[in-house]
């Protein structure tokens, strides 16, 4: 190409789970951003809600996914203070790579309030 980075259809979703409760984490804030080269300054693209079942489908539509760097900043300390927890994490920030802008991204995050793991899922 000349320069402008390929975009592929692939696309990004995250689903958060209340590992303390064994259920979907509902109304969790999550915020997509892309690191710009060179960094380090972050571009937000995506501003969401977890829905019921703790998923946010799309936060990267087809085509829109390009190769770069990408976090998923997750508000925890909210969602945890409107279940009347505190949190020892005021919000978990997951930092990935996209190297084939064509795939399909699953970013899960399974939170507890002393706890998070996160993983690459299909």
């Amino acid at each position: 190409a000349d320069g402008v980075s390929e975009v592929g259809p692939g696309t990004l979703s995250t689903h958060v789970l209340n590992t303390a409760a064994g259920l979907p984490a509902a109304g969790l804030l999550v915020r997509l951003a892309q690191l710009q080269e060179p960094g380090p300054h972050w571009t937000e693209l995506a501003r969401r809600h977890t829905d019921a079942d703790g998923r946010c489908q799309l936060l990267l539509a087809p085509g829109q996914a390009k190769a770069g760097t990408y976090k998923l900043h997750f508000e925890t300390a909210e969602y945890w203070q409107g279940l009347g927890y505190t949190s020892f994490y005021p919000f978990v920030e997951v930092v990935f790579t996209i190297t084939d802008p064509a795939q399909k991204l699953h970013v899960p995050l399974l939170i507890s309030p002393y706890s998070y793991t996160t993983y690459r899922g299909s």
